[in-house]
């Protein structure tokens, strides 16, 4: 039995699972207290987008999305992000047995994994998967959908018209939803940040994939037009969930990263 092992745990998320909890529970308390429209909290997401930095930036913003899942009763969670550090070619799909998460070990689903290499083309460079941009989605499934299985997909120079068929093909599964990760701008003064940050918030709200190249400087650009292509396609609808920035955390408005979630619903 294999297992893809923690890479960034104790890094960009707690190593230690009880912090994760009380870090989740203290989110989940002040959205329930402040939320103004408590239907979001009912949804039931076919797929979401959420950020990837680290929790103490973006986990709140991660966790409106990511505890929609367990309305959704998911039976396996596909997480795509991008690679940040290894250039590769395409896709490359987790091929191990397991993953494992400091709340407790998630199982990979090995007859999708085996699917999506025959039907896509895809491959397993194990080099891609010591990536955060989908490690730190893993605590939350298991936090929210604990006897799910997973399968991980981490991009590099790929299509998205390419991504948006396989994410298509994955929704196909009522059972199946989708995690797109991405983080917005980098770096910017605050001000700049929003204003790149609202394209592709207005791309995401409308399932408008050519916006996204109009300024927006996801670095998981290419999975998000893959969703909203897919989306649009499946008929699904957006709803913006959260959108803030490291200032909220740091209170430094000169050097900004931006995160956003959405959920798409429908069948």
């Amino acid at each position: 039995m294999s297992t893809r092992e923690t890479a960034v745990a104790g890094q960009f998320y707690p190593s230690d699972a009880n912090e994760i909890k009380a870090m989740l529970e203290h989110y989940n308390q002040i959205l329930e207290e402040h939320l103004q429209d408590e239907a979001i909290l009912h949804l039931r997401p076919r797929a979401v987008i959420v950020p990837h930095a680290g929790y103490v930036y973006s986990a709140f913003t991660a966790n409106v999305a990511m505890r929609l899942l367990k309305n959704s009763h998911a039976k396996c969670v596909v997480v795509i992000g991008p690679s940040h550090k290894v250039y590769l070619k395409g896709t490359s799909v987790s091929d191990y047995d397991s993953y494992a998460t400091p709340l407790g070990t998630l199982p990979i689903n090995r007859s999708l994994l085996t699917e999506l290499k025959e039907k896509f083309g895809l491959t397993f460079i194990p080099e891609a998967h010591h990536e955060h941009s989908t490690e730190v989605q893993m605590p939350f499934i298991k936090k929210y959908e604990e006897d799910a299985s997973i399968v991980e997909m981490v991009y590099g120079d790929e299509s998205p018209q390419r991504l948006a068929n396989i994410i298509e093909h994955l929704l196909y599964d009522p059972d199946t939803v989708v995690v797109i990760s991405t983080d917005l701008s980098h770096y910017h003064s605050i001000e700049k940040a929003n204003r790149l940050d609202s394209i592709c918030l207005d791309a995401v709200k409308n399932l408008d994939a050519s916006e996204l190249h109009q300024g927006c400087e996801a670095c998981g650009k290419i999975g998000v037009e893959a969703m909203l292509i897919a989306a649009k396609k499946r008929g699904l609808k957006s709803i913006l969930l959260d959108y803030r920035t490291s200032a909220d955390t740091s209170g430094d408005k000169s050097q900004v990263v931006g995160y956003m979630s959405a959920a798409f619903i429908g069948n």
